[in-house]
């Protein structure tokens, strides 16, 4: 009997606890346009890849008042890539100054994407307008895609090599954004940049030059580093698990013990009293 006593207690308290955290918890998608390059060391031609699609799920913990903001994490699915001008041809300009009209190789690949997020923020409008800041530690796992030569017109798909390329990437990310709060649901507009640190290809230390592959890989060196970056623009929608709202909302700092101190300038001031003789 005692130990149904026990379980129940523990079963009503656990209740009681999630139903209160669900206040602080909301759960949204996202989805939206970026654009992706690759930083390439030795430093190469490049120029920036338009048109990546990115989707994906969010969750969020909005903190009690005596911290700042959200904590959280996504799951994203995100087109990047990069063009390297792999070759030019030359002409003269006028002035005699030399022209490079370059030919750009493309790549395109998927990511799922994993970013870590704090997100500081303040309400605004009667907490109607919500204003973000965010950064992020992200981790990635790439697959699929194709190539695309723009002067030649062949186009296939990727293929992936464990001795070449990296399919585990991390970074960092930073961004910011707004979101309008009506009812339990909140619509609003992202800006995220995505700043690569792992190699998308192993560097010329382990894997030197494109000898034994096809037209997959346009480097005859491949290079010593190869981050890849993406800024995205998405739109997100959100959902609050209680209707109440969250409780900074209703948060009102303790107001401080001010008790009245009369201070008199003659008494502190003046000498103390000698006895007569």
């Amino acid at each position: 009997m005692k130990k149904i006593v026990l379980k129940t207690l523990f079963l009503a308290l656990a209740i009681g606890f999630a139903s209160s955290a669900s206040a602080q918890h909301t759960f949204g998608v996202s989805g939206g346009m970026g654009a992706a390059t690759a930083r390439f060391y030795p430093q190469q031609e490049m120029k920036m890849l338009m048109g990546g699609t990115n989707f994906g799920l969010s969750w969020r913990y909005y903190s009690l008042p005596r911290f700042v903001g959200a904590v959280g994490i996504d799951l994203e699915y995100m087109q990047r890539g990069f063009s390297y001008g792999y070759s030019y041809s030359l002409s003269t300009s006028p002035k005699g100054e030399e022209i490079r009209d370059y030919s750009y190789y493309t790549r395109r690949l998927n990511s799922i994407m994993l970013p870590i997020i704090w997100q500081p923020h303040v309400y605004l409008a009667k907490n109607h307008l919500r204003l973000y800041l965010e950064a992020a530690l992200t981790f990635s796992y790439n697959f699929g895609g194709d190539y695309e030569y723009d002067d030649t017109g062949v186009k296939d798909s990727y293929n992936w090599r464990l001795e070449r390329d990296n399919r585990w990437n991390y970074g960092l990310a930073g961004g910011g954004g707004f979101a309008l709060l009506f009812g339990r649901y909140e619509l609003g507009v992202r800006a995220r940049y995505y700043f690569g640190y792992a190699d998308l290809m192993r560097n010329m230390n382990k894997y030197y030059d494109n000898a034994t592959d096809g037209l997959e890989n346009p480097f005859n060196q491949t290079p010593m580093r190869s981050p890849i970056d993406n800024i995205n623009l998405s739109i997100t929608l959100a959902y609050r698990f209680n209707k109440e709202g969250f409780q900074e909302w209703f948060h009102k700092p303790a107001k401080r013990d001010r008790s009245d101190k009369e201070f008199r300038f003659q008494q502190s001031t003046s000498a103390p009293s000698v006895p007569s003789r």
